[in-house]
């Protein structure tokens, strides 16, 4: 046997090794590129949870400054950032559209009636094609656009006071202060 193969396994490990520590250098876990910062929120047409009968279209969303949340019922991390996004809401600063993703739409009503609803208006992305679109890994996430429609932030996970106050509200207060325009 050539003393050369045995090696190898040792290689692999060390390898390995070096890309899983790499994860530990990560200046935040939370902040994982999108490729649509920059570029206008996708076109769709869904239901308002809300009101089924109702639909809601990306031209809808414009006009003014918008946290677009991706949530659902089976999620968690949702239940834990609700009261913030009630908090949120309350502030009246930001209009706050929910994208309620892979989930019985009549489980997201009563959610919200129980929980309260901060959002102008919820669609139900029943399919998750929207999900999709917005690259979305899971929910929470939280996209932070322009009165144009244009992405300008991706938070994935759990929206909390402290990345409200400082990353998401400084940038609200930027937006509509610039006449609702990103950089």
């Amino acid at each position: 046997m050539n003393k050369a193969a045995l090696y190898i396994p040792l290689a692999a490990f060390l390898l390995l090794a070096v890309v899983l520590a790499a994860g530990f250098f990560l200046e935040d876990p939370h902040h994982l590129p999108s490729e649509l910062v920059g570029k206008p929120l996708p076109q769709f047409q869904l239901a308002d949870v809300n009101d089924s009968k109702r639909s809601v279209t990306t031209e809808d969303l414009l006009g003014e400054v918008t946290l677009l949340n991706v949530w659902a019922t089976w999620c968690p991390s949702c239940v834990a950032e609700h009261q913030q996004l009630l908090k949120i809401a309350s502030e009246d600063l930001v209009r706050l559209v929910g994208v309620n993703y892979n989930d019985d739409v009549a489980k997201a009503r009563q959610w919200l009636r129980r929980l309260g609803d901060p959002y102008w208006v919820s669609v139900a992305d029943t399919r998750g094609t929207l999900g999709i679109d917005l690259g979305v890994y899971g929910a929470p996430e939280t996209f932070l656009m322009d009165a144009n429609g244009v992405i300008h932030f991706r938070h994935v996970g759990a929206v909390t006071d402290q990345i409200w106050q400082e990353t998401l509200r400084p940038m609200v207060l930027r937006f509509k202060q610039d006449g609702s325009q990103g950089d």
